[in-house]
């Protein structure tokens, strides 16, 4: 027993004389002077760094090959962090990385310590060089085109590509199916296209091969929708829209007029429609629907308390059939929850025809969809609601133009402004027949380039009062008659 702890006992005297033996600092420096950049640096408790030993320049690692050394080393030890949401599985995270490039002395040319652990720590735990770009202010959306080809548009128009990329196809499938392992969806050869959210405001489409090339890695969209506390001055001093217009959408809404606003993807058209449901009184109850992530935010407190009344609900996807939940199935739960304006999020298939059908029942139903045109949405919505029901596409179109009496076109121009092209009333004459009834548009009196952009000029003008159909539906909800006689005129001067 003596003898085994004496053993022991020269083991470790035996290694600490290696240690004695290795060069100090003071030494290495007397071999080479590396730059500040590719000094190794040891890391404290509190995530300060302070310089350690100094190693040449040729003996520097890449970032891959850390990286995976580090996973591999985690992985088998700590896996259980890797997962941890909370700030101190983040912190004890960081630790164990820095203690592990501390103890065998790793250096990346051109990183610095801190910089290095905070490179691994969101490769491993979060999503890479995106992470920054997901939660930066003003982003809407980030498009992998490929591993090497990655863009992102700002709120403000500008489109970026970025001089960041992934290290290969490989990395940036790895990178992306952390993404989508958030939501619980699955990314492989089976399964090649995936739609998933981050959160309840950011939503991710994924392609992979063999739908894209293997050399390509995957094609991304990730679409970060904030909800914005859009104000009316910000419209008008946007030249989204003029106030009069929207005071008219505002009016709709509030007295029970169903809308649908269209437009192109970025259009805004979202925008537009979350700030009309923001101008609901508060006894006005709400209930939304949305696809996978959450656009709106429309709940209003003060002093702590709730003051409003809405309920925020989202469809769940799934490969199990009596797991998924889609949007025809929360609409038919809204009805019975006595809702005086249903919300669905976007229109894209067979609930078309569920929310025409709520609308006409007295419900407003406030929506967007996708068309280039006020007319083409009524033609679109048709051949939605036809994905569900076999019914003639007069009849059908008889059933939307009931349904959304008021639609609004918004689109963004060649130079990335956004404006409310339209606003058109569908007007049911006396022997049932429709009409088109144009109330606003947006008339462009110039185009031009200058200095290699697009110059777009033009200004929004009332075209039309309301027609008396849809005055008496305004009457019939309560609508005061003033304001009536005031829409029906030739000015929009809505108080």
């Amino acid at each position: 027993m003596l003898k085994k702890g004496r053993g022991i006992l020269s083991f470790f005297r035996k290694n600490r004389a290696q240690e004695d033996a290795t060069p100090k600092p003071t030494e290495a420096r007397r071999w080479h002077e590396p730059s500040q950049i590719n000094r190794p640096v040891e890391f404290t408790a509190s995530g300060r760094a302070h310089s350690l030993f100094f190693t040449p320049e040729s003996e520097g690692k890449d970032f891959s090959s850390v990286l995976n050394d580090v996973q591999t080393y985690i992985s088998a030890n700590y896996s259980t962090l890797i997962t941890g949401n909370s700030e101190d599985a983040k912190a004890q995270m960081k630790r164990y990385i820095t203690k592990y490039i501390q103890d065998r002395r790793i250096a990346v040319n051109g990183i610095s310590g801190e910089k290095l652990v905070d490179a691994l720590y969101s490769e491993m735990a979060e999503f890479g060089f995106l992470t920054k770009y997901i939660h930066g202010i003003g982003i809407e959306e980030i498009d992998v085109n490929s591993w090497k080809d990655i863009e992102v548009q700002y709120s403000d128009g500008r489109t970026v590509k970025l001089d960041e990329r992934f290290d290969g196809p490989q990395h940036a499938v790895n990178v992306i199916r952390r993404m989508l392992h958030v939501s619980g969806m699955v990314l492989d050869n089976a399964s090649p296209i995936a739609l998933g959210h981050l959160s309840k405001n950011i939503r991710i489409t994924v392609l992979k091969s063999p739908i894209v090339d293997e050399d390509v890695g995957v094609a991304a969209s990730i679409r970060i929708v904030n909800p914005q506390s859009m104000k009316k001055d910000d419209f008008v001093r946007g030249g989204t829209a003029t106030e009069p217009m929207l005071d008219f959408l505002s009016l709709c809404v509030r007295y029970g007029i169903s809308v649908c606003v269209a437009g192109a993807t970025s259009s805004g058209k979202t925008t537009v429609a979350g700030w009309v449901l923001t101008t609901v009184p508060d006894n006005k109850r709400i209930y939304t629907i949305e696809n996978g992530s959450r656009e709106l935010a429309l709940v209003r407190e003060k002093d702590g308390r709730v003051v409003n009344s809405v309920i925020h609900t989202l469809t769940r996807d799934s490969d199990i059939d009596r797991q998924r939940i889609d949007q025809i199935s929360l609409l038919d739960a809204a009805l019975r929850f006595n809702p005086d304006i249903i919300v669905v999020g976007e229109m894209r298939g067979a609930e078309a025809n569920a929310a025409q059908e709520a609308a006409r029942t007295g419900v407003a139903v406030v929506t967007t969809i996708h068309s280039n045109s006020c007319e083409a949405t009524y033609r679109r919505m048709v051949s939605l609601c036809k994905r569900a029901v076999d019914t003639p596409d007069q009849t059908l179109m008889d059933y939307v133009t009931e349904a959304y009496p008021i639609v609004v076109f918004c689109k963004q121009l060649e130079n990335k402004q956004r404006r409310m092209m339209e606003i058109q009333e569908c007007e049911i004459l006396p022997d049932g027949s429709r009409r088109f009834r144009p109330l606003f548009q947006y008339i462009i009196t110039e185009n031009r380039m200058e200095d290699g952009k697009f110059i777009i000029e033009g200004h929004h003008e009332q075209v039309n009062a309301i027609s008396d159909s849809l005055a008496k539906r305004l009457l019939e909800n309560g609508m005061p008659q003033p304001l009536i006689e005031r829409l029906q005129g030739k000015e929009a001067a809505i108080a």
